[in-house]
């Protein structure tokens, strides 16, 4: 199909006709293993400071205002959508109609127009492509994605000649002068946020998966903290990688393909995510050296991005859903070397430690990093992405844990036997042996001990992990230092809850100095 010419109607079409389109465009090549891969020039990540909300009668008294949730004036978003409008107006571009959310209930109908056909395969990629489109004619909602379009701060109210604006009255969001293509996920990640609580189910930013017991397991994490990984396990069934709903009797999948990182990638640690990448996919900011992808290659981004159907996986739920969790995992990547690869969390250490999202922010997935590494608190564990104040999340989570019976965890998938530069980060293998222990139901009735200043819960002994690295403090050389980073650890956690307006017992739950 010849796409170089200016056409007056969209173009609609499969994800063959995109591949070729793209191709055809220069948006990309197809590399060696098939994948379509392309880059996004500066903006390799998401631009928290360019995403806005737009503040009406009907969603404004809702919504947790602030550095992340930005107000934008309605004027200024409906003279912004009409430029958009016009300018993909005057260009060939591409439309998808996708779901978002893989329930009869639930799901949200979408219709996406793209300058580029990469961005349309990208969304029939990331989004559910539903066979029966809209069966219950809900009001679509609509994304314009103008990549190339240049804003003009001074006459659009943005900050930069890019942006990402959400309007929930209009069910409309502009995604402008923007390549990278989590943005257009994590937006309508972001709608569903918003709208979910309202039903009584809570949407989370995690992984999901089924083990062979027919078990299903949640793993909370910001990018780049085991999400993906730890959820693709060949012992497991995949149900999706990174946003889910929790509705009474459900865990349902936000979208039809997964979203990983690549930075050093490999068959041997995931195989799975590395199997999934062929044709039909696409990598993202992923260098290629004579044409074949280099995930230790960072030159690009260290947030090199690679996109799959979930068919790519072999033994994923088919039903893109499934019941509710014997286990939640919160997964933390502690730069500190002080947090144990895994504790078990009561009710209200689990209400704490989701509240305080403690974590590190590995590689620059948002453009703007000061560094590609640094520790961080992210409320509910994706905080960028949370419309509303923390406590309506938290407060939904306790509703499910105690309502279904949950276990929660914490599991530690950064570092060990000191802190970031002198320790050494937890292999893979290691990780995904404790979370299969969790999963067993192996740490259900263990011996614990109480880590002291922490107060966190952790098994004396797990099959097939050393015994020491259970207790942080034997790992470390110097007892003195290891004193001293976990006082600061302490603090830092403390003066974080001073925002949270909640229950004397989550409080106490939390990490503490002895009296």
């Amino acid at each position: 199909m010849d796409t170089s010419s200016q056409t007056s109607e969209a173009l609609e079409l499969t994800n063959e006709e995109l591949i070729t389109a793209a191709v055809n465009n220069g948006e990309g090549v197809i590399a060696n293993n098939g994948a379509f891969s392309t880059e996004t020039g500066e903006r390799t990540g998401r631009s928290p400071n360019d995403r806005f909300i737009v503040k009406e009668p009907g969603s404004s008294n809702l919504i947790d205002w602030g550095d992340v949730n930005i107000p934008f004036e309605e004027d200024n978003f409906n003279s912004l959508w009409d430029k958009v409008e016009t300018y993909l107006a005057e260009k060939d571009r591409y439309v998808s109609r996708v779901h978002v959310g893989s329930h009869s209930e639930h799901y949200l109908p979408v219709r996406v127009t793209t300058e580029t056909a990469w961005h349309s395969f990208f969304a029939r990629l990331i989004f559910v492509c539903s066979e029966n489109y809209n069966p219950n004619n809900k009001k679509e909602w609509e994304i314009l994605s103008a990549a190339n379009f240049q804003c003009d701060p001074e006459s659009d109210g943005t900050n930069s000649e890019s942006c990402v604006v959400i309007n929930f009255a209009q069910r409309k969001v502009i995604i402008a002068g923007m390549k990278y293509a989590g943005e257009m996920k994590k937006s309508m990640f972001s709608v569903q946020n918003f709208l979910l609580p309202e039903k009584n189910v809570l949407p989370m930013h995690c992984s999901a998966n089924v083990n062979k017991n027919g078990n299903v397991a949640l793993f909370f994490g910001l990018s780049g903290t085991g999400k993906t990984t730890l959820s693709a396990d060949p012992k497991c069934s995949l149900i999706g990688d990174d946003e889910h709903g929790w509705s009474p009797g459900s865990v349902f999948n936000f979208e039809g393909g997964c979203y990983a990182k690549t930075i050093n990638l490999s068959e041997e640690n995931e195989p799975v995510i590395f199997n999934a990448i062929k044709h039909g996919s696409v990598i993202e900011n992923v260098f290629l050296n004579n044409n074949e992808p280099d995930y230790s290659n960072t030159s690009l981004s260290e947030n090199g991005r690679c996109c799959y159907p979930r068919s790519h996986i072999e033994n994923a739920v088919e039903a893109n859903a499934a019941g509710e969790p014997k286990t939640v995992i919160f997964l933390t990547c502690d730069l500190t070397g002080l947090i144990p690869p895994v504790s078990i969390l009561s009710k209200e250490a689990a209400a704490y430690h989701f509240l305080s999202g403690y974590t590190a922010k590995v590689g620059s997935t948002e453009m703007g990093s000061t560094s590609d590494i640094a520790s961080t608190f992210s409320t509910c564990f994706g905080a960028p992405f949370f419309p509303r104040p923390a406590d309506v999340y938290a407060d939904l989570l306790m509703k499910r844990i105690e309502g279904y019976g949950s276990k929660v965890f914490l599991v530690n998938t950064g570092w060990t036997g000191g802190p970031y530069g002198k320790g050494s980060r937890f292999d893979i293998p290691v990780t995904r042996r404790i979370v299969n222990a969790i999963q067993d139901g192996e740490l259900d009735n263990v011996e614990t001990q109480m880590i002291p200043g922490l107060n966190l819960e952790v098994p004396l002994e797990i099959e097939g992990v050393e015994s020491i690295l259970l207790t942080p403090e034997k790992t470390w050389e110097d007892n003195e230092e290891y004193q001293k980073y976990l006082k600061d650890l302490i603090y830092k956690f403390q003066e974080n809850f001073k925002k949270f307006n909640v229950n004397p017992d989550i409080v106490s739950a939390g990490p503490g100095f002895n009296e």
